[in-house]
């Protein structure tokens, strides 16, 4: 009985959405008959005619376009992974970004989801990584001038959202105070930051900062940048915070303030948890940008995963004609880190939704 009838609601949803009418379904065939002609000229180049594993460039020239050459990127994957980073020394931002990605996922699963717990995995873990990449300790110091690629991409990205959340909360709260000092600070800081682009503030940050320092004082490049970025974050966060303040109802703050509870623990117990539940999607998808706009730090010099491909590819003559497949590998990695975040994000949706129903 159930497979009749979950093939009698596919054709009930085919006809209802795609052959509803007679120009539905010429759009449909169309768009059928182009994604496959589109799709075969790209199995085609990419998996059919296409040479795989190490081999010599010769080899990928005689294709003369016909296929893909993935040998560029078994050949050069460790230059576009790890940029600059010392050859004999590139097991070790190897071995940081596996433990980055460990912390990551065991911050997503709930046993974690507890103060102590969370700040002692991330702090131990950003303590090994750091030692990871820069050395000291029985391993070769590593200046962070050499550090590029894939470690820089995730580090940017994820303190870039991770120390701009609280700030950004704290904004939100200061838009919507009724201190007009701190309400003035907040909309002019907020709209200031949000009014120009990311390669202002790490420009302001990378240069112009150090010009206002005292003489003999200087500020490690890639720590300003992290500063400019948690900062540039941290205003688009406000908005999104505020955005699901605004979305509850008059009734929750009213209840909670009924029950004697002050400011801070009210926003702490009742109004901000149901803020960031809705906001969720919206949160997200900032993330998404906040991980890809990593790339603009190549305007301040520091090697990015995005630059560390064109690097490895774009350098090298003999490679150089097969850019194409060194950034579809680029593609591909991008992907699976902002697919992972999207994926998670809607189970994280409806966990907490169903939490709340029972």
């Amino acid at each position: 009985m159930g497979i009749p009838s979950a093939l009698s609601s596919s054709r009930r949803w085919l006809r209802d959405n795609l052959f509803s009418s007679p120009g539905n379904a010429l759009t449909t065939l169309l768009v059928l008959a182009v994604a496959a002609w589109l799709g075969s000229k790209f199995i085609g180049w990419a998996v059919v005619d296409a040479i795989w594993g190490r081999a010599p460039v010769a080899a990928c020239n005689a294709l003369a376009g016909q296929g893909a050459c993935w040998a560029v990127v078994a050949d050069k994957w460790r230059q576009m992974l790890f940029g600059i980073y010392p050859q004999g020394e590139q097991w070790r931002p190897m071995l940081a970004v596996t433990l980055f990605c460990a912390v990551l996922v065991l911050s997503a699963m709930r046993w974690f989801w507890h103060a102590r717990r969370l700040a002692a995995l991330w702090i131990g873990g950003s303590v090994a990584c750091a030692w990871l990449m820069g050395g000291g300790l029985g391993l070769a110091p590593v200046p962070t001038s050499l550090w590029g690629g894939l470690p820089i991409t995730l580090m940017l990205a994820v303190y870039g959202t991770l120390l701009a959340f609280p700030l950004g909360i704290l904004l939100a709260l200061g838009r919507r105070s009724r201190m007009p000092i701190v309400r003035a600070v907040s909309v002019v800081y907020i709209e200031l930051v949000r009014g120009v682009p990311l390669i202002t503030v790490l420009f302001m940050a990378s240069i112009m900062f150090a010009l206002f320092m005292p003489e003999g004082i200087s500020i490690d490049k890639l720590l300003r940048a992290q500063v400019a970025i948690t900062l540039f974050n941290a205003a688009y966060i406000a908005e999104v915070v505020r955005a699901g303040l605004q979305a509850l109802p008059r009734g929750q703050t009213e209840a909670a303030e009924a029950l004697g509870l002050g400011y801070w623990r009210m926003h702490r117990l009742v109004i901000l948890p149901q803020a960031l539940k809705v906001t969720i999607p919206a949160q997200v998808n900032s993330f998404i940008d906040n991980f890809k706009d990593t790339s603009l730090v190549i305007i301040v010099s520091i090697f990015d995963f995005l630059y560390a491909v064109k690097q490895a590819v774009v350098s090298d003559l003999d490679w150089r004609h097969f850019f194409v497949e060194g950034y579809l590998f680029a593609m591909a990695v991008y992907w699976i880190f902002c697919f992972a975040m999207s994926q998670y994000s809607r189970w994280l949706e409806k966990h907490l939704s169903r939490e709340l129903r029972s």
